[in-house]
């Protein structure tokens, strides 16, 4: 029979270790002790050793892995706590009328006839969390440091509208417009969440869309760590906060970045969790433990982890638990239990969470009321202090601070209720008990009204009015608060965009993915704004072209590179370097719109425009980061969307998943996205030097200090002929969306209007030339840079008609350049016919639209392009049919048409020859 001592010895994830035993007697001494141990004093004590012997061992440098959680009580002691430096009665005042008029502003908001929403419990749960940081921790725009940068959690918005009311802010009547952002004029009501668009000199970060305020928290974090490294601008004492709730920690996207943060060790960042243990409609986890959850996840990324679990009413409780008997029933308790004490009689607690004799014992000189008293360390400003103090103290290491709270405190109507987010109003009844529950000086007579409560307001020479005033003069101004004052930019020239700008040459083949390339390759060696150019890439540098960069620009990493690469004797060797320029994200395109947003909104951050260039892979970036492409739009994100391999039919043999015919569309639904589809590489520069100007320069009296909008460019990796722009190029229609290239000739022949993007482009100049030759037809071709920006423009145009009845109407100017010309319109781009019916409305004449609708799929360029008829046969088919239809060309020439190309057999596609398109 095999003894203990027969076992083989233990590794550190309780699995046999590989490890051969040196002194198999030393070793079974160690573990009769342990028996011994355990067997004598029980399995507390034998735990609470094994803890105490872990945390020597990591003290001492031994390799040993931390544990997954620890126990669930407060991180920091109560021997280690700081002394706490505020007027804690005065604090306690300043919260009480915070909590009033945040709760009244909202419910005011849904009186009968308006009912415009809101939350009201969020910020009652996490008002202590807030206020610990405006009066000790959170530096405004003044701090000589610079300020923090702070991501309010977005339902807790009420309670900092509350705040700056009482800072002299806002007004009452400012309050009253919470949620009425139109009908009380442009900026004159309160936005329902923190959006820096539609309140641009008060939020900062747009936070509501769950998820996103983390991943961009930590590469806000990681951008003033670049600008640092980089000489751009010191950072160092600007700190980077984000409060989040706990049920937003179950979005993919609140974790996706944390090894990020940890890996770079950004100790600028701090995150605090409200974990109030409720989510939307109910529990979090109510048969798990969220904290412990959470606590798992953070301390294996590596980041710092501080629970505030207990209020200082269990300090004396947890010293006298020398069995660790309280210590194990707060382990064991779930969090749908601990729901259901927070708002439940002391007698009730009694019964069920001290329910063992020890447990009895220990609160036996406790009253019910005492018991009821017992508080979350959420509200006890003494211990978040505690943490807050120790986050900004510790070094290495990001930190997050797991804080739990109950969701309502203090109104009784809402405190733990499972519907309690979905909590619009308050009745008399519930107004009166919020009051006493505060100890406000507010008569009955006042609250008779549900419906227009009064705010509460201390008199400005009141002791807490001063103090508030007082405590942010000394840590530099308000927040939240969003100032623009860029330094001002010098652009670079025409020079830069000459090789662009060139006449073409006919044999040399050129993507306009590699156009663009080109083109910021020689942005970066400007002086004016070359070292503001930050390239993102999600993994993809080397698929762009853009390795020839890593040995002079480098791979930004703060750790520079401790080791000799594998390619180091190539060329284009992989070089990265603290203070490299290129931020390459590894395969995440949400890090990427973290670092694009983070970067493009600098400029307002820190006073220092950055030129970010997010350059993404076919769809990844719209599809899958549209809703981060929407925040960085409310946080007027300002740099260039490269969409690098853009298209449905370029990408021969990616299939499915790949193939991209829609993007365009997503974009359209972003006001702040311009989009640009070009064909050629003079067209890239004129888009790209246009989009410089509007953003980054000054010659604009309407936008002094740059326009907030994004440039989205969809380009290619298919070489196709580059001849240069026409000589009279009408420049004006490139940045519109529309310019006539290649005239027909001028003859008696039938005519039409071939109008394409991108890649069709190419593939309309050869149908062009097939209906001259093949057809007597004249085909005008306009290469379409934009159809967002077409239709953009004709439904101002309309908008401004309905709004201005008896003025002259407006003509868009699709209309006016399409009404010098004749013919019907056929139009076709690389993407779904979605994209160009867009136009459809403003087109004189008859109107087809060509398109890659439906799947794409993996095959030849020429075959993708025959199978969804969009190539230069499919489009001749198409303008046939059309002056057919019109009565302008003989029947029947579109059916031969079809049979003389063979557009009806799929397999014939390899015998078109589609080299030459477009020569």
């Amino acid at each position: 029979m095999a003894t203990r001592g027969d076992r083989p010895a233990l590794g550190a994830q309780g699995l046999p270790s590989q490890l051969p035993d040196l002194d198999p007697e030393e070793t079974q001494e160690w573990i009769s002790s342990f028996d011994g141990l355990l067997e004598e004093k029980g399995p507390h004590r034998a735990r609470y050793i094994m803890l105490e012997l872990l945390a020597r061992a990591r003290q001492r440098q031994v390799g040993l892995p931390s544990l997954r959680s620890t126990d669930y009580i407060n991180t920091i002691s109560t021997a280690d706590e700081p002394l706490f430096p505020g007027d804690e009665d005065t604090e306690r005042l300043i919260r009480r009328a915070l909590r009033w008029n945040a709760a009244v502003m909202v419910s005011k908001a849904n009186r009968k006839g308006l009912e415009v929403g809101g939350h009201i419990a969020t910020y009652q749960s996490a008002a202590s969390l807030y206020e610990v940081g405006f009066n000790h921790f959170f530096r405004g725009k003044d701090h000589p440091g610079g300020g923090d940068h702070i991501y309010f959690q977005g339902h807790a918005s009420p309670g900092m509208y509350a705040r700056a009311f009482l800072e002299g802010r806002l007004s009452e009547w400012d309050l009253d417009g919470f949620r009425q952002e139109v009908s009380r004029g442009p900026h004159n009501g309160l936005s329902s969440y923190p959006h820096p668009r539609l309140m641009p000199e008060f939020w900062e970060f747009p936070t509501v869309s769950m998820g996103i305020g983390p991943l961009n928290a930590i590469y806000q974090a990681r951008m003033n760590r670049y600008l640092q490294n980089r000489g751009i601008k010191d950072t160092s004492q600007q700190h980077v906060w984000a409060f989040l709730g706990d049920g937003e920690m179950g979005e993919p996207e609140s974790l996706g970045a944390i090894g990020r943060a940890a890996r770079e060790e950004l100790d600028n960042l701090t995150f605090v969790i409200n974990c109030n243990l409720q989510q939307l409609d109910g529990p979090v986890d109510g048969n798990g433990k969220v904290v412990q959850d959470l606590e798992s996840f953070f301390r294996g990324a590596g980041w710092n982890v501080i629970k505030v679990l207990w209020s200082r009413d269990w300090d004396p409780l947890l010293a006298a638990d020398d069995d660790g008997s309280l210590l194990h029933k707060m382990n064991s308790t779930p969090d749908g239990q601990f729901q259901t004490y927070s708002i439940s009689a002391g007698s009730y607690i009694r019964e069920k969470f001290f329910d063992t004799p020890r447990l009895k014992r220990m609160v036996e000189g406790y009253s019910d009321q005492q018991l009821q008293r017992l508080g979350r360390g959420g509200h006890d400003y003494r211990k978040v202090y505690a943490a807050y103090k120790a986050a900004m103290e510790h070094v290495g290491q990001p930190t997050v601070i797991l804080a739990q709270t109950v969701k309502g405190w203090t109104i009784d109507a809402l405190e733990a209720k499972n519907a309690t987010h979905q909590m619009k109003k308050l009745t008399s009844a519930d107004l009166k008990a919020f009051r006493d529950r505060l100890h406000l000086p507010i008569p009955d007579s006042a609250l008779e009204d549900a419906y227009n409560p009064p705010y509460f307001r201390p008199a400005e020479d009141s002791p807490e009015m001063k103090y508030m005033r007082e405590r942010r003069l000394a840590l530099g101004g308000p927040v939240p608060q969003r100032r623009v004052k860029p330094r001002h930019l010098a652009l670079p020239g025409d020079d830069i965009y000459k090789e662009l700008m060139a006449p073409g040459n006919p044999k040399a083949k050129v993507a306009t993915t590699q156009a663009f390339v080109r083109l910021l390759r020689d942005l970066m060696r400007d002086k004016g704004i070359g070292q503001r150019i930050v390239p993102i890439a999600p993994d993809e540098f080397r698929t762009f072209g853009m390795d020839s960069m890593f040995p002079t620009a480098k791979l930004y990493d703060p750790a520079g590179q401790t080791y000799e690469s594998v390619d180091r004797k190539l060329l284009l060797a992989w070089k990265s370097a603290t203070n490299g320029q290129l931020l390459h994200e590894g395969i995440s395109e949400a890090g990427g719109l973290g670092s694009f947003t983070a970067a493009g909104t600098a400029y307002a951050t820190h006073g220092e425009p950055m030129i970010p260039v997010f350059i993404f892979y076919s769809m990844f970036g719209f599809q899958r980061v549209g809703d981060f492409i929407w925040a960085a739009a409310d946080q007027m994100t300002r740099g260039f969307l490269i969409g690098a391999t853009a298209g449905r039919t370029t990408l021969t043999g990616e299939g499915l998943q790949h193939a991209d015919g829609h993007s365009p569309l997503i974009a359209a639904t972003n006001p702040a996205v311009v989009h640009y589809d070009p064909a050629f590489a003079f067209e890239v520069a004129l888009i790209v030097k246009d989009g410089l100007r509007r953003m980054y320069g000054h010659d604009d009296p309407e936008y002094p200090e740059g326009e907030n909008v994004m440039y989205y460019l969809t380009v290619y990796n298919e070489p196709v002929s580059q001849p240069g722009p026409p000589a009279d190029l009408d420049v004006e229609g490139v940045l519109k969306g529309m310019h006539l290239f290649r005239r027909a000739e001028d003859n008696d022949f039938a005519r039409v209007r071939l109008m394409a993007s991108g890649v069709a482009v190419p593939q309309a100049l050869e149908a062009q030339r097939i209906l001259a030759e093949e057809w007597s037809v004249g085909a005008d071709v306009w290469s379409v840079t934009s159809w967002n920006e077409l239709n953009r423009e004709a439904i101002e145009c309309a908008r401004w008609n309905l709004g201005h009845p008896a003025d002259d109407r407006k003509v868009p100017y699709l209309t006016k350049k399409l009404s010098e010309t004749t013919g019907p319109v056929v139009a076709v781009s690389d993407y779904m016919r979605a994209v160009q019916e867009q136009i459809r409305p403003y087109v004189p004449g008859s109107f087809t639209s060509l398109g890659a609708d439906g799947f794409g799929f993996a095959d030849t360029r020429a075959a993708a392009r025959r199978y969804f008829q969009i190539d230069a046969q499919s489009m001749v088919v198409a303008a046939l049919e059309a002056l057919e239809t019109e009565g302008g060309y003989r029947r029947g020439a579109a059916a031969e048409a079809y049979a003389k190309y063979n557009l009806g057999d799929p397999t014939a596609v390899a015998h078109v020859a589609q080299e030459g398109a477009g020569a």
